[in-house]
Formats: C-alpha cells, sequence, structure tokens
C-alpha cells in the first residue's frame, strides 16, 4: 500500500496560441476547471494508472472547490484523509497551455499550507511514503522522518524546483526530478552525469520529457528511452510517472521495469487535457505497452 502526503488543488485552465511573455496579454479560447495538485495527481496516477492501494493526506479549505476534488480521488479508488481548513481557502492553480503543448503555472496554496506533522495518520501497511514540495517544507522532513522511522520507503518528487537540505535527503530511498528541479537540489550548473553524483540519495531517477529518463541506483546509470506521441497537454504528466513508478516498486517491479511503466504512462498523460482527467487507467497503460513491446 502506498500513502501520498502533499498538494491538492482545483487547477483554472485556459488553452491559448503561446504562453504569455511578462507584460503581455494574450486572448485564450477554451477554458475548465480540472481536480489537480501535485500530491492528487500522484495518488490518483497511483491507483489508477498504477492499479496499487493507495491512501492519501491531503488538506481542503471550506469552500466548493474541495468536492470535486474529493470526488476525483474518491472515483479513482483512493482512500482519503482530509484535514479541513476553515481560515484558507482550498489550493488553486492557474495554468495556461499553448497550442505546442506546454504549460506555465502559477499555485495558490492555500489549505496545502496547514499540514502539519501531527496530521500525519498510520503508516501501519504501507510500502512507500510519497512526498512533493507543496506542502511546507518542515512538514516533508516530519512525514519523511516518520516514514524512515517506521521502515517505510520514502519517495519524494523535488517539486517546484528548490534546494533542499541535507537533512531531508538524508530520509529518501528514491528523489525524482526534472532537469531544472536536478540542478537545483545538486547546486550544479554539470552534466546530468554530474550532478547526479552531487547526491547522496540511494535511488535518483531524472525524467527528460521526450528523451525519456535516467535513473542512478547502486552506482548503476539505467536510461529509459521515451514513447513518441503527439503531446496535447503535458500537464501531470511528470505527476503520472512519479505514480506509476511507485506503484510499481510497490508491487516488487525491478528499477528498469517501472521506469518503463513510468515513462510509458506519462506519454499517455500528454495526449489528453487536464492534470487528473489525462492519466490513463491501469488497462490502457497495460494495452499501451503491448502496443510497444
Amino acid at each position: 500500500m502506498i500513502l501520498v502526503a502533499g498538494s491538492a488543488n482545483l487547477d483554472f485552465v485556459v488553452r491559448a496560441p503561446h504562453i504569455p511573455a511578462p507584460g503581455e496579454t494574450v486572448l485564450g479560447r477554451d477554458f475548465k476547471t480540472y481536480p489537480g495538485g501535485k500530491g492528487a495527481n500522484q495518488a490518483i496516477a497511483c491507483a489508477r494508472a498504477g492499479n496499487a492501494s493507495t491512501q492519501m493526506l491531503l488538506a481542503l479549505g471550506n469552500d466548493p472547490f474541495a468536492q470535486p476534488i474529493q470526488e476525483s480521488l474518491r472515483q479513482a479508488g483512493v482512500r482519503m484523509y482530509v484535514v479541513h481548513v476553515e481560515d484558507q481557502p482550498t489550493g488553486t492553480a492557474f495554468i495556461c497551455v499553448s497550442d505546442d503543448a506546454e504549460n506555465a503555472i502559477t499555485v495558490a496554496s492555500g489549505a496545502n499550507n496547514a499540514l502539519r506533522a501531527e496530521h500525519l495518520p498510520s503508516l501501519a501497511g504501507c510500502s512507500h511514503l510519497l512526498l512533493q514540495l507543496e506542502t511546507p517544507l518542515q512538514t516533508v522532513i516530519a512525514y519523511a522522518r516518520a516514514a524512515r522511522e517506521y521502515g517505510v520507503k520514502v519517495v519524494l518528487n523535488a517539486a517546484p524546483a528548490r534546494p533542499l537540505p541535507e537533512e531531508l535527503l538524508s530520509l529518501l530511498d528514491v528523489l525524482v526530478v526534472n532537469k531544472g528541479e536536478l540542478a537545483s537540489v545538486s547546486a550544479l550548473d554539470g552534466s546530468i552525469e554530474q550532478c547526479m553524483q552531487r547526491i547522496d540519495v540511494p535511488c535518483i531517477v531524472v525524467t527528460l520529457g521526450e528523451r525519456g529518463c535516467v535513473a542512478r541506483a547502486n552506482g548503476e546509470l539505467i536510461v529509459q528511452d521515451a514513447f513518441a506521441v503527439t503531446p496535447v497537454d503535458t500537464t501531470a504528466a511528470g505527476d503520472t510517472f512519479c505514480g506509476v513508478l511507485v506503484a510499481a516498486l510497490d508491487r516488487g517491479a525491478q528499477l528498469p521495469e517501472a521506469l518503463r511503466m513510468a515513462n510509458a504512462a506519462g506519454a499517455l498523460a500528454c495526449t489528453r487535457l487536464g492534470a487528473q482527467s489525462s492519466i490513463p487507467t491501469h488497462a490502457e497503460l497495460q494495452d499501451f505497452l503491448a502496443q510497444h513491446a
């Protein structure tokens, strides 16, 4: 079983020809709202695409934005531990998606900032704790420490990008980053391999978008090529990757197999609009993998 502790947002998404430059106004087209947030996206990816027994700890405001988030998690089969926050709104994200499938995201954390160490539920029966950085850093450290003491493996998706204290890095079993996040964590403007060597974590996974991913584990480098797709919206592709990676590890998959499954799920997510709405089912993922065997 996997416990995801992290953020849950309602995403406000507008499609536009391109992402605005500073000071520029761009006329958009379609506008929709979708349940999102890195934590909730990853929990749904674990449960729906990864077919793993999944729980989530999240914080929500006392407002209408909370309902679609809870409903999306419920439909995916995620068991929820909800911290209800009276003095902060549910987290929101404002996303512009361009015609070339790139995005720009601004997050208003709201209730996500209310998660505290004492909110962590029992870790009994959990194999992995999956964390991100859209909740307070000291809370993330407290959760990682509790999991390490309980013998639960700790996976951190270090997003959004920021430097991380050695205290947190020392508690991790797996670190997942993209190239920009890798540079922030390593504090080095070097090659991917050089940056990875600077970080003392047993397993580091670096997602590279259309170039796939690379991992370093037990001193060995593992390269996984990307799956060719025509992207529509890259929102939540990284979250889908993280959730499926942990779900595969939870089932006992070896790292190369887990990376292949995660890459495939992330690729599929790029072919659909929205965050959680873009995450494939486990059956869809298996069909895609069979087609690319």
